[in-house]
């Protein structure tokens, strides 16, 4: 168990349901707000039910959550996992928190966990991303997560791809960050990170650092791709994940 990538343990497997019955599946991760408050961070599209840019329902059910799932690590027990449910709506009130400025525009959102007894977190800091080694496009890049709800022994799987766009420069006139994958279903929500093993790693142009364990660096929020024809993908960046949970 020693072996298992820390990226591994911080996807979270998501089933959003409406009074218990399934409606579909996503993932989520861990932050801390800016008050110590642990949160989960996932597609806002995953618990409106709706389709983000058209707001047609997704479910076959014709329903929208009112509570999610959280396969959380249970305490102490490396490959267990503790089935926490949190509400989504109350009273047709939703319970997540939306970006300060872009508002419904985002298609991430922000979750206060309540039910965390027997869990063990693992988190993200979208301040602090972690090794500050040099992403470039076409670098490569993984979405980790559960596509089509697909897991193994209970833990997400790593759909790698490519950085698509310039990282200093924001797509769509959004804190945005292109990149080439072929995600699917069940993705949305998913950390996406670069990760070296270890070895030789860019730091600068033209220079390099000897890393003895694994490197990693927090990009950002996948929320899907650009659209059914295209591996084209969405990732919401750090920095605007930072941006909501500075207001939590």
């Amino acid at each position: 168990m020693n072996t298992i990538a820390k990226p591994t343990l911080k996807s979270l497997y998501l089933q959003m349901r409406f009074d218990g019955q399934n409606l579909s599946c996503g993932t989520g991760f861990v932050v801390f707000a800016k008050s110590g408050a642990p949160v989960l961070i996932t597609a806002r599209h995953n618990f409106t039910g709706r389709h983000q840019d058209t707001d047609k329902l997704l479910s076959r059910y014709a329903s929208i959550p009112n509570e999610v799932v959280i396969h959380h690590n249970k305490k102490g027990k490396l490959g267990e996992w503790a089935h926490r449910v949190e509400k989504v709506l109350v009273d047709d009130i939703p319970c997540w928190v939306e970006h300060p400025v872009l508002g419904a525009n985002a298609d991430f959102v922000a979750l206060r966990l309540q039910s965390l007894e027997d869990v063990d977190l693992h988190v993200y800091d979208p301040q602090n991303v972690g090794h500050n080694f040099l992403i470039c496009p076409a670098d490569p890049v993984s979405v980790i997560g559960f596509p089509f709800g697909l897991k193994t022994d209970g833990y997400p799987i790593w759909a790698t791809g490519f950085i698509a766009s310039e990282p200093s420069i924001d797509a769509e006139g959004m804190p945005i960050q292109l990149i080439d994958c072929r995600s699917r279903e069940g993705q949305s929500g998913s950390p996406v990170v670069a990760y070296h093993g270890s070895g030789s790693i860019p730091i600068a142009v033209g220079t390099f650092a000897i890393m003895n364990e694994p490197a990693e660096r927090f990009i950002g929020v996948y929320s899907g791709r650009v659209n059914n024809e295209s591996d084209l993908g969405k990732v919401w960046k750090a920095s605007a994940i930072n941006e909501l949970i500075q207001t939590l």
